[in-house]
């Protein structure tokens, strides 16, 4: 098991963000689902928890087969796909579980919390992993690289400036002093427990992890102005739609396949 804490920063506000972080994840699906990978939306309801109360379910599947590396490619289906299960209680989310069917051994686990500040709360999971020790990873959204065929100048938030907010063009060191200012906490556990394996996919899925978290939260800010005037209603809207078009794209190519891998699956097991 590898756990890490992942910060966040965005010049943005709790309440703001809680708009823009549906909005992102909708828009950089879609954008990211092409020739049959990429996420398809399975369920997306209502949830009522006795302890955090209202919130939103979601379960998708993630098909990256071609985001593999090679030696990871040679020991799984050419279809393969990863299930996401998550639950969204604003402003604290759970990604519960991302299984496999043909990796028994293989979970990660997401909580996330977010405040306004700058990523100094160093108490913020004292309930969920007191004793357990991790690693501290800061994200810087201006200034730390991201892969290069990710990289567009219009999400770049050193170019990026809000008409709407006008807030951007950040600088090294714009933490210290921008106002606002919010933090996205993240406790990540990864399990890969396969003898020779478990350290190298651990430490693998870990950097997808800190890319993935890094291109988000990019493309959350630069993308400001195009959700920083919708209300819950227009943004559960715009996220059923994103959900349905993606969907298109992903499954035509898959629907048949996924019926034989669950049943062999079952029938393995």
């Amino acid at each position: 098991m590898l756990l890490k804490e992942y910060r966040i920063c965005m010049p943005l506000t709790v309440d703001e963000y809680k708009i823009g972080q549906l909005y992102m994840i909708s828009k950089h699906s879609h954008e990211q689902s092409d020739r049959g990978e990429g996420v398809e939306v399975v369920q997306n309801e209502p949830f009522e928890d006795p302890h955090h109360g209202n919130g939103q379910f979601t379960e998708k599947r993630v098909y990256l087969n071609s985001k593999l590396p090679s030696w990871a490619r040679a020991v799984v289906p050419k279809i393969f796909y990863v299930t996401e299960k998550a639950w969204n209680y604003y402003p604290y989310t759970i990604t519960g579980k991302f299984t496999c069917s043909f990796l028994p051994k293989f979970s990660i686990h997401i909580e996330t919390k977010y405040e306004d500040n700058k990523g100094s709360n160093d108490r913020i999971f004292d309930s969920e992993a007191k004793d357990l020790e991790r690693e501290v990873c800061f994200i810087d959204i201006a200034c730390d690289e991201i892969p290069e065929r990710y990289y567009k100048e219009s999400e770049d938030p050193k170019h990026f400036k809000s008409e709407k907010t006008g807030r951007g063009q950040l600088r090294e060191g714009w933490r210290d002093s921008h106002q606002p200012i919010m933090c996205s906490y993240k406790l990540v556990t990864v399990k890969f427990e396969v003898w020779g394996l478990q350290t190298r996919v651990e430490q693998f899925v870990h950097k997808v992890v800190r890319d993935i978290l890094l291109i988000g939260h990019r493309q959350a800010f630069a993308w400001v102005d195009e959700w920083y005037d919708m209300t819950m209603d227009d943004v559960r809207e715009y996220e059923k739609n994103m959900h349905e078009q993606t969907n298109i794209k992903v499954c035509n190519q898959h629907s048949s396949t996924v019926d034989d891998i669950e049943s062999h699956a079952q029938t393995s097991t």
